[in-house]
């Protein structure tokens, strides 16, 4: 690229034109990378998951109402929420050797971590 890049400014191309083929071809570039599919990982197993994606959006925890009876799924910053001050119980779902809690009105289990 770099020799053909030469040839045209020695060929009096204009600087307009080196600028927008360098803009097309990393448009070019960036639309070939999107198309790319990602490699998606899912974890089910607490221990498995990274220390700062466990309390984040990108996991997921299974909350039972026990006053309701209805079961719902919440992410990780709302079930840390539903932690409150139980900072024993926080660490101890950090470390992987807890994957559910109670509060008065609710048992979380934790489900998956998608990212």
């Amino acid at each position: 690229m770099k020799n053909n890049d030469e040839e045209r400014l020695l060929n009096n191309t204009s600087l307009e034109d080196l600028i927008k083929m360098k803009i097309e071809r990393e448009f070019m570039n960036d639309l070939k990378k999107s198309k790319e599919k990602k490699v998606v990982k899912v974890y089910n197993d607490i221990k498995d998951v990274p220390q700062d994606k466990i309390f984040s959006k990108t996991s997921v925890f299974r909350y039972f109402n026990r006053k309701t009876m209805n079961e719902t799924f919440v992410n990780g910053i709302q079930a840390d929420a539903l932690i409150g001050l139980q900072n024993n119980i926080r660490e101890k779902i950090l470390k992987g050797e807890l994957n559910a809690f109670t509060t008065d009105e609710a048992y979380i289990k934790f489900e998956k971590a998608v990212f």
